[in-house]
């Protein structure tokens, strides 16, 4: 009987970890029969766990919806990892879910192993994490999306650009990216035939998601990554400037509040292309740099500094004592 109960939390855990298995591939992970595996998807379903099943050559088990959630099996590393995610997420970038991830952690933290929950209690005294600024996302978009990237369905949805223009598009979705405080999708864009990067507080998700598609060989993930911080720098601005920081990239880089391309000169300096529809914007996040910069071929953003500089040099002026 131990023996069985092992087993089928493995199996639990397998159908768990994937969507689709096919009964072959669960009894060669399992060293078990096929007919074992009937057997124990039925116990499964017999405890609640709504396992749906397939028939034919292609077919196979999947673990469906049900009419309430059943258990979770997680190992010792998910569940810290799950735990640290929804305290991180009480204060996080998307918009209504901080109460919820409040009483998610408060649960899980009921039934987690003493070692286990010290590890988290660990991470919840020590860290200290800042409200999420900026545009925050509707929690339901990124699971629909996610949803999408997961089963490898098409994307349906409305998108606003920069500009403000409108437009229908049609997307095979590959990667949700996170950058500071905003969400990014990566997909490969059906109607321009080309990879594409969407903000997802821009975009209004119809359902249901289109058919299956095949995967294209997808880039690596600093690949993936880097994509998204060029589509950032190349965003449509009303002002562009080129700025010579002296101080190396990697200074640069974790004082930006996004991702850009900065690109390192061999005389200790790096240089970048930052842009906004203000040029005042610029000037400030450019006084966030904490370093010496020169400003090139943009006197619209040497304007701003000077505005800057005498409206800070009349402040300091008035508030001597």
């Amino acid at each position: 009987m131990s023996e069985t109960s092992a087993r089928l939390l493995r199996l639990l855990s397998l159908l768990q970890s994937r969507r689709d298995w096919t009964g072959t591939e669960l009894a060669e992970r399992l060293d078990v029969t096929t007919r074992t595996i009937r057997n124990d998807v039925g116990r499964l379903r017999d405890l609640g766990y709504p396992v749906d099943a397939r028939p034919g050559v292609a077919g196979g088990y999947r673990l469906g919806n049900g009419r309430a959630l059943p258990p979770l099996l997680l190992d010792d590393d998910e569940a810290v990892a799950v735990a640290v995610g929804l305290r991180t997420a009480a204060s996080g970038s998307i918009a209504g879910i901080e109460e919820t991830s409040a009483r998610a952690l408060a649960k899980l933290q009921q039934v987690l192993p003493s070692r286990l929950r010290r590890r988290v209690t660990a991470f919840q005294i020590s860290a200290l994490q800042m409200p999420a600024p900026g545009i925050r996302v509707d929690p339901d978009v990124l699971t629909v999306i996610a949803s999408a990237c997961r089963d490898q369905e098409r994307l349906r949805f409305d998108y606003r650009a920069h500009s403000g223009t409108s437009s229908r598009r049609q997307v095979e979705p590959y990667r949700l990216v996170h950058d500071h405080s905003r969400w990014y999708l990566v997909a490969w864009d059906l109607d321009r035939d080309d990879w594409r990067t969407f903000r997802v507080d821009r975009l209004d998700p119809k359902t249901p998601a289109g058919p299956r598609f095949t995967p294209r060989d997808l880039p690596p993930d600093h690949e993936i990554t880097a994509r998204v911080a060029r589509g950032v720098g190349e965003a449509t601005w009303r002002y562009r400037a080129r700025v010579i920081v002296h101080a190396p990239a990697e200074h640069v880089r974790s004082r930006l509040p996004i991702s850009a391309e900065v690109e390192s000169l061999d005389d200790g300096r790096c240089v970048f292309e930052p842009g906004s529809d203000h040029p005042e914007m610029l000037a400030l996040y450019l006084g966030m740099l904490d370093a010496d910069f020169t400003v090139v071929d943009s006197p619209e953003l040497v304007e701003a500094l000077r505005n800057l500089t005498a409206r800070y040099q009349r402040a300091i002026t008035t508030s001597q004592p």
